[in-house]
């Protein structure tokens, strides 16, 4: 996560996954599955302990990650020695360092940044022409937020007491603006955990252009 070691609620005590990657992993792995790949090769930005990218490695994927929190880094590091996980943050130049990617996945991240649009020109760079990027954000919609509302569920879930908790709260438009700013094309999503319309998270999709876009 993003801003992670400012984050006092994040503590990573293993290198496993966690109960998210139960509704996330399947939908990526599909998602994955998909694309005609000619490398196996994938950054993960925000690889937290490294469980997911363990996991991927095992099904035949390369993967390079990096995560703001020198606690998940750690945890990664004892559990995951053989993986390329290291500290770094969406602001640093990646690409410089890293090299390029078809593949650029962020799950759970976006929410937690104060300069979104930096983060997709950082994920965009990272990736080669024609890649695609797959990110993962909690989702929030009309419905969603009545149900919220209509339950008393509004303040835990917006978590203002949370010190660099979720600052930003998404929705399919918002963050299709974000990536279609950022020079992405081809922006699909799926919603994934819970019933149709009350979705914990959504997925994008989105793929690299062939036009460089002007930076803010």
């Amino acid at each position: 996560m993003e801003h992670a070691s400012l984050l006092p609620n994040y503590h990573y005590a293993d290198g496993d996954l966690n109960d998210s990657h139960s509704y996330l992993l399947p939908t990526v792995l599909d998602i994955l599955s998909s694309m005609d790949l000619k490398s196996h090769s994938l950054f993960e930005l925000g690889c937290g302990n490294g469980s997911v990218a363990a996991e991927l490695t095992n099904r035949g994927y390369t993967v390079v990650g990096i995560d703001a929190l020198s606690e998940a880094i750690e945890q990664a590091k004892q559990h995951h020695p053989s993986l390329r996980l290291e500290l770094g943050s969406a602001y640093d130049a990646l690409s410089h360092t890293y090299g390029r990617f078809p593949v650029v996945r962020s799950l759970e991240v976006v929410e937690h940044l104060y300069a979104p649009r930096q983060y997709a020109a950082t994920i965009y760079d990272l990736l080669q022409p024609g890649g695609v990027t797959i990110i993962s954000t909690p989702y929030h919609g009309y419905w969603k937020n009545l149900a919220l509302a209509l339950t008393g569920k509004l303040d835990p879930h917006f978590t203002a007491l949370w010190d660099h908790g979720h600052i930003k709260f998404w929705s399919v438009e918002t963050l299709g603006i974000l990536l279609t700013e950022a020079g992405f094309i081809d922006v699909s999503f799926r919603r994934v955990g819970r019933v149709p319309l009350l979705e914990k998270s959504m997925i994008a999709i989105a793929r690299k252009g062939s036009t460089c876009p002007s930076r803010p």
